[in-house]
């Protein structure tokens, strides 16, 4: 029997409906600007089999959540290729006027066109990344109807698709479609900044800015004082006196506002170095120079109510604080691209962020976790997922995942490939990755199908016990554990369990965890182990082997207990060096 699980934020929200959700300080804290309308809460809605714009729109639907959500109003998955339309009048602030109007929208799944009056203005391709529109040339005035078509099709396995599926269960979960991020407009100059491109280390910042005008300056709020330093040609370049390095002991954000012409962005960077040296013959990770022991969770990025998208964004303010309580550093971001507030506070709270990029193409049980699973796990892959289409929209939307992502100092390590999901010639995604981004790790080939070039040696160990040899790059456990545990009254599914051993109550689940950490993690922290990232920070759906609850109503572990585990591996970890 599957049931319906609302958590403390989302049960609020539900009883509210005069709230605006995700009503923060701005959408985008990496990219803030004083002038801006959000446009989530209630919109029209309809559904058809047909691209044309509907006359009838006979529902209503609660953004930014996608309509198989709870939270959304509707709660249901409409025919694959069906075309979802979102309409609603939008009378601009007097602030807009003479200004270039910007739409946003965070993220809508998979295929998105806009409409001013009925006249297209763009469209957007890719589920998991963000879209701007501008606005200005089709706007009548400061009234108009905004209409946004989305088609999502997971009949069509080319576009980056995750854990969704058309038959949930298991490891797979229930599909979303549509709009399942912000939605807002913004008011700009004419002649306005598009972009920041941000390098930091600790001998030098610079910030880049991209679109006109090019020259301004930059003022940086420092631990010494306020520095100013001139933007020329786009470019601001500041020379750290003593320079505060970012970490998850002491995350600290430099804020700066660039003033530009008429226009005037507020932003942050962070200083830390990544780089892979060898210690007494072993390669290690190292963060600012130093080896470092990455103590984490694999995080699906999934809420009973809301499922792509939590109630508020303080839930992921909530979710990494509980896991920092926990004693765990890092977060897999397991395949999907979150809204900027999930990154935003991972930066702010000092939560370091291992990055999947989103598989596509098909899936086989068989082929990509049963015969690996029990040990056959070399597989070429050159000739995997040879459709030049689907090999094309996962490189496109990799690319945008790093340009989307790379400001943020929390991401600290690229996945490219899950367990051969959607895998192919593993070296040219490599290759193709490092020239995007050359300042942080990358796994080439989580798990299994090593068959390329990487920068570390992933594993996943589930159904044995943890033994892993030594190796020429660094070790990376990247999944284990997934212990299961169903907490009564907490459960979406309560016929059905998945997960990697059964337990029947806190203290047999809990013990059970305690002995894999200090019988089996911390022998190989003592060997060379960089990393290791459990299954998993919540449940979702069948899997019940979260450290919470699917509601993130019931942590399942005593936080003192388990801070002291994570102290014991940092321990066995710092006695390797």
């Amino acid at each position: 029997m599957l049931h319906s699980l609302y958590t403390p934020t989302g049960e609020y929200l539900s009883n509210h409906p005069e709230l605006i959700p995700w009503d923060v300080d701005h959408p985008n804290p990496q990219f803030q600007r004083e002038k801006w309308l959000n446009l989530n809460g209630y919109w029209d809605f309809a559904v058809s089999p047909r691209a044309d714009l509907p006359e009838i729109y006979d529902r209503k639907i609660r953004l930014p959540f996608a309509p198989e959500s709870l939270l959304s109003g509707i709660g249901e998955h409409f025919p694959e290729g069906s075309y979802l339309f979102y309409t609603r009048e939008i009378v601009l602030p007097e602030s807009f006027t003479g200004k270039r109007v910007l739409l946003h929208i965070g993220a809508a799944d998979q295929v998105t066109h806009v409409y001013v009056n009925g006249g297209l203005v763009g469209h957007h391709e890719g589920g998991y990344t963000s879209m701007t529109f501008d606005l200005t040339s089709a706007l009548p005035g400061c009234q108009f109807t905004l209409t946004i078509r989305v088609q999502d099709d997971l009949r069509d396995l080319s576009f980056p698709y995750g854990k969704q599926t058309l038959h949930r269960g298991g490891m797979w979960y229930t599909p979303v479609s549509g709009i399942w991020q912000s939605v807002w407009l913004e008011s700009v100059p004419l002649d306005y900044i598009s972009g920041l491109d941000i390098h930091a280390t600790p001998e030098k910042v610079t910030i880049t800015t991209t679109g006109a005008p090019k020259t301004g300056s930059v003022s940086i709020q420092t631990p010494q004082g306020t520095v100013d330093v001139p933007l020329t040609h786009g470019q601001a370049v500041y020379v750290p006196d003593s320079p505060r390095l970012w970490s998850p002991e002491d995350p600290y954000l430099y804020w700066f506002t660039v003033t530009a012409g008429e226009d005037q962005v507020y932003a942050y960077f962070a200083i830390r170095t990544l780089e892979i040296k060898t210690i007494r013959g072993i390669p290690r990770l190292c963060l600012n120079g130093e080896p470092r022991f990455f103590h984490g969770l694999l995080d699906q990025g999934y809420w009973s109510d809301g499922l792509y998208t939590p109630a508020s964004p303080e839930c992921y303010y909530w979710d990494i604080l509980a896991m920092k309580k926990l004693g765990f550093n890092t977060l897999r971001k397991h395949i999907k691209v979150e809204d900027p507030r999930f990154y935003y506070h991972c930066d702010g709270l000092g939560m370091i962020v291992f990055q999947d990029m989103v598989n596509n193409g098909d899936y086989s049980f068989l082929r990509d976790t049963a015969l690996p699973t029990v040990g056959l796990q070399k597989l070429p892959d050159k000739s995997l997922h040879k459709d030049p289409l689907t090999r094309k929209r996962f490189l496109d939307t990799m690319t945008a995942t790093v340009r989307q992502l790379k400001n943020h100092p929390s991401v600290c390590y690229w996945t490219i490939f899950n367990e051969g999901w959607g895998q192919f010639d593993s070296s040219a995604a490599y290759s193709a990755l490092l020239a995007l981004d050359s300042t942080r790790f990358i796994d080439s080939t989580s798990g299994w199908f090593r068959c390329g070039e990487t920068q570390v040696d992933s594993r996943h160990i589930y159904f044995r016990k943890l033994k892993l040899k030594p190796s020429d790059k660094p070790l990376v456990l990247s999944e284990f554990g997934g212990y299961a545990w169903k907490v009564e009254g907490h459960v979406f599914n309560t016929d059905s369990t998945y997960g990697y051993g059964k337990f029947t109550n806190r203290e047999s689940f809990a013990h059970a965890i305690e002995a894999l950490y200090l019988e089996q993690v911390l022998p190989l922290a003592k060997n060379g182990l960089c990393a290791a990232i459990y299954t998993q920070l919540s449940d979702v759906e069948d899997e019940t082997n979260g450290l919470t609850t699917y509601d993130r109503r019931v942590e399942k572990l005593n936080p003192q207990r388990m801070m002291e585990i994570a102290e014991a591996l940092q321990q066995a970890f710092r006695e390797s060096l």
